[in-house]
C-alpha cells in the first residue's frame, strides 16, 4: 500500500496563524500516523450512528444523511486522509472535512457545556463527547497541509453544511428539523421556540461562516504566496 512522507507537504510559513495554529511538529506527526488517524474517524463514525440510533429510528429514512452530523464530519476526515495518503486529488473532501470537523468539533463542546450541562448523562461519556469533538476541531488544522480549498471545493462544503443548517433549525422538510437533539428540548410542547434551541442554531451557523472564512483566507495567502 503506497504512503505519504509528511515532509512531502511542506508546511506554509507564510500564513498566519489563526489558518495554521498547530505547532509544525504536530501537523508533522499528525500526517505520519494518517492511517492509524483514519482508522480512528472510521471507529468513531460507528460508534457515533450507534449514538444517534434512537433519533434515526424516529427520522425518515431519506433524512437520515442530515441527522448524524458528526459521524459524518469523522467520516468526512478519514476519507480525506486516505485520499491524502493515495495522492487522490479530491479537494471537495478536503474541504468537507474541514468544515465538518471545525464546525462539529466546536459545535458539540459549546452545547454540552454551555446549553446542555451533564445532566443525567454518564460523566465519563460527557467528558468523552466534550473532548474526543474537540479533538476534531484540532484535526481539522492538519487538512491545510495536503489541501487548496479551492474555490469550487469551499462551494461544495458550504453548500452542504448550508443545507444542513437550513433543515436542522430553520426548514421543516421530510419530517425536521433534523439537528442533534437538545436536552431542553425532550418532552417539550414547541422544542423549536426555546431559547436553547436558538442558541444553538446561532453557533451552528456562525462555524460555518467560520469555516468558509479561515478555508479561504488559507487559499488566498497560499495562492498569493506563490505567485
Amino acid at each position: 500500500m503506497p504512503t505519504r512522507d509528511a515532509a512531502e507537504t511542506t508546511p506554509d510559513d507564510t500564513l498566519p496563524w489563526y489558518v495554521a495554529p498547530l505547532p509544525t511538529r504536530l501537523e508533522d506527526l499528525a500526517l505520519r500516523l494518517a492511517w492509524v488517524i483514519a482508522a480512528i474517524n472510521v471507529a468513531g463514525t460507528v460508534f457515533g450512528f450507534w449514538y444517534y440510533r434512537i433519533q434515526l429510528a424516529d427520522t425518515p429514512l431519506a433524512a437520515w444523511i442530515f441527522v448524524p452530523d458528526s459521524p459524518m464530519a469523522t467520516l468526512f476526515i478519514a476519507a480525506s486522509l486516505v485520499a491524502y495518503e493515495l495522492d487522490w486529488d479530491a479537494d471537495w473532501l478536503h474541504a468537507l472535512a474541514f468544515f465538518g470537523c471545525l464546525k462539529l468539533g466546536l459545535w458539540t463542546p459549546f452545547v454540552q457545556l454551555v446549553v446542555n450541562g451533564q445532566g443525567a448523562l454518564w460523566w465519563g461519556m460527557y467528558w468523552f463527547l466534550v473532548l474526543s469533538h474537540f479533538g476534531m476541531a484540532v484535526e481539522a488544522f492538519v487538512v491545510h497541509r495536503y489541501a487548496t480549498f479551492s474555490v469550487p471545493a469551499v462551494g461544495v462544503a458550504l453548500a452542504w453544511y448550508g443545507i444542513n443548517d437550513l433543515l436542522d433549525y430553520f426548514l421543516g422538510v421530510l419530517g425536521g428539523p433534523h439537528h442533534t437533539l437538545l436536552r431542553a428540548e425532550l418532552g417539550a410542547e414547541a422544542p423549536h421556540a426555546l431559547y436553547a434551541h436558538d442558541i444553538a442554531a446561532a453557533c451552528a451557523v456562525a462555524l460555518t461562516m467560520l469555516a468558509t472564512y479561515l478555508a479561504l483566507a488559507t487559499h488566498i495567502h497560499a495562492t498569493e504566496h506563490r505567485r
